[in-house]
This record gives structure tokens, C-alpha cells and sequence, in this order.
């Protein structure tokens, strides 16, 4: 996923707050799951956190297409671009605050 860098980030002394505000019934449970897993609840939700980033930073950099896919995706960006008069219109416009 990430470098080793930044996993040794998450570990090393934390020098930054984060403060949340949360229902009680969502702390209960977030404690919950915690004390499962033997943590505190700051370990829990930073670790929970973090990985939730990382997923959502992965979605928007990788995605995976079969080889036929693949060649077709390729393929449309090799292209050269279609007439688009509309695109045209709005990029020869001067902008409002010019």
C-alpha cells in the first residue's frame, strides 16, 4: 500500500490532537470493538482512521481493468480528442474575473 515510511509515522511518538465530537451511543460502541481488540479507544480509532484513508487514497489512484479493458482504455487515451465545440466555447471565454 503505503511506504514503510509512513506506517512508522503512525507508530512513532504523536505529536498533533485530533479532537471529535460523537454521540454516545457511537463512542459505546466504537469502546466496544476497541476493548475487543485490546486497545484504547484513541489506538483503535487512529489505526480505524488511517486505514479508512488509505482506502479511500487507493480507490482514487488504482484501478484495475482486465487486459481487454485495458487495451480499449489505451487505446481512447492514444486517441486523439473529438471536436467538442461546446469545450472550445468555454475554454475561448474570458473568465469573468479576468
Amino acid at each position: 500500500m503505503f511506504d514503510a515510511a509512513c506506517e512508522e509515522s503512525v507508530s512513532q511518538t504523536r505529536d498533533v490532537t485530533i479532537n471529535i465530537r460523537a454521540k454516545q451511543n457511537q463512542r459505546d460502541l466504537i469502546d466496544r470493538a476497541a476493548q475487543i481488540q485490546s486497545k484504547s479507544r484513541s489506538e483503535f480509532m487512529l489505526e480505524s482512521a488511517y486505514q479508512k484513508a488509505q482506502d479511500v487514497l487507493l480507490d482514487w489512484s488504482f484501478f484495475g481493468l482486465d487486459r481487454l479493458k485495458y487495451d480499449r482504455f489505451v487505446a481512447l487515451l492514444d486517441a486523439p480528442p473529438e471536436q467538442n465545440d461546446r469545450l472550445r466555447t468555454l475554454l475561448l471565454t474570458k473568465a469573468p474575473w479576468d
